[in-house]
């Protein structure tokens, strides 16, 4: 077994990201003063939802990616695997913002949750493989 490297520099990335849409949250709350939930602002009820998402998917599919990683898996794979989780994850805010029906919508949105799902999916299937196979 060894240190997970790959996911570990993804997950720097991936932090990076939160943060961005911690600070945007906090931005916007504070520029509507809204000390909780979203004070009836559209942007800012988006911004909550895409920093909420973010945190609801990104942890069970790092360390289900990370423990693929320990176990062996393959370095392309567990690239495959954390750049698919960045790019969804970069996409979902974006579409967060784009009105409903809207290329941006769709691409961002719709394009980012299939995707998270896919590769939340995938991960949990190798990981079954493995643990099946032994």
């Amino acid at each position: 077994m060894h240190l997970p490297t790959i996911t570990a520099c993804y997950l720097a990335v991936l932090a990076l990201l939160y943060s961005a849409l911690s600070l945007q949250v906090i931005r916007l709350r504070r520029s509507n003063l809204a000390a909780f939930n979203d004070g009836g602002n559209a942007a800012l009820r988006s911004a909550i939802r895409a920093h909420a998402n973010f945190i609801e998917y990104v942890p069970i599919v790092a360390l289900m990616v990370g423990f693929l990683e320990m176990s062996g898996a393959s370095p392309l794979r567990v690239h495959l695997l954390m750049g698919g989780l960045v790019l969804s994850r970069l996409l979902h805010p974006l579409g967060m913002y784009a009105a409903p029906n809207q290329s941006g919508f769709r691409v961002g949105r719709i394009g980012g949750m299939v995707l998270t799902i896919a590769v939340l999916i995938t991960s949990a299937l190798l990981i079954l493989g493995r643990t099946i196979s032994g």
